[in-house]
């Protein structure tokens, strides 16, 4: 089954938002500005997932997260940091930036050629060693 690349980055929105819950809950961070830090990224991820729509806020809040919460910033999906793209690619590097930009290629390819694109699976194969087989 695929799933949309607006829904692949919605659910990744939403896992983050569980892990910045968990921080909250773990008090390593200050009460009343990390309930309010959540209520804007529930809001931007409510306005993606009903406008469809990739926007600045979006890149905003994901390069928040990195300045606010350091200590999870590894746990941040690097899918989000190219759907977002602007400043959130500052914190990719180089060769990660080339990856996404061949598979967003392939995704592209595959929607002018009317085919079903599985932009997870697609990552995962990308990931595989060299001599691999790919499809």
């Amino acid at each position: 089954m695929t799933t949309s690349y607006l829904d692949h980055n919605v659910a990744l929105m939403t896992h983050l938002r569980s892990i910045l819950a968990a921080v909250g809950e773990s008090e390593q961070v200050e009460d009343e500005s990390h309930a309010l830090f959540l209520e804007r990224f529930d809001e931007v991820v409510s306005d993606l997932a009903s406008v469809g729509q990739e926007n600045y806020l979006g890149q905003e809040l994901i390069c928040q997260v990195f300045q606010r919460y350091p200590q999870i910033a590894h746990l941040v999906p690097r899918d989000l940091l190219w759907f977002f793209g602007g400043d959130c690619l500052h914190f990719m590097p180089d060769e990660e930036i080339a990856i996404f930009q061949a598979i967003d290629e392939r995704r592209f390819e595959a929607e002018e050629a009317g085919e079903d694109f599985d932009w997870a699976q697609e990552l995962q194969l990308m990931a595989l060693p060299e001599n691999s087989p790919r499809h």
